[in-house]
């Protein structure tokens, strides 16, 4: 087989599954805001609604930010600060007639599985006591080593038309795979 063949056979695989957007490796504040653009071009030609369209945006930019901020892969400079490129995948499509936004991305163990509580909690309530808790997390102090994610996550959970998807691998180390799924 050919490496042609490989990369349709992919190509192919992805376009069955109703993956319109997909991007894999290193992400930055610049790239985000190029591949957000790319992402509203490509559903302004699809003539999708714009609400419809704000809302992937919205859920697609939170969970870009979240990559950034907490992949455990991550470039540094020489002078050891980071460097804001961080690794993972962001990737948008279509699905039994709802978009989807799904990002994954290596973090640390033990903030995987904090994710994965906050994250189980958020799916077990309904969209009023969402709309509730995310009105009480505004008026709290942020917590302590907090890079936004807890409002980030709330606000996924808001736009989403049904319950958000989420799932923790194991890796050896200290490291896990985390992976967010949300539905528009």
């Amino acid at each position: 087989m050919s490496m042609a063949e490989d990369y349709f056979r992919f190509h192919q695989k992805m376009v069955g599954e109703g993956v319109i957007f997909s991007f894999v490796g290193y992400l930055s504040e610049g790239i985000l805001f190029s591949l957000g653009e790319a992402l509203k071009q490509k559903m302004r030609l699809d003539a999708t609604d714009a609400n419809v369209t704000k809302r992937v945006f919205a859920i697609f930019v939170e969970q870009v930010q979240n990559i950034i901020r907490y992949s455990a892969e991550r470039l540094e400079s020489d002078e050891g600060r980071p460097n804001e490129l961080s690794s993972g995948m962001i990737t948008v499509g279509r699905e039994e007639g709802h978009f989807f936004v799904v990002c994954g991305n290596c973090v640390l163990r033990d903030e995987g599985e904090a994710l994965t509580r906050r994250l189980t909690a958020l799916a077990a309530m309904d969209k009023d006591s969402i709309k509730t808790y995310y009105r009480e997390k505004l008026r709290e102090p942020a917590e302590e080593g907090s890079r936004g994610a807890s409002i980030g996550l709330i606000e996924i959970a808001r736009r989403s038309t049904r319950p958000i998807e989420f799932g923790l691998t194991e890796l050896s180390g200290d490291r896990a795979f985390f992976c967010l799924k949300a539905f528009i």
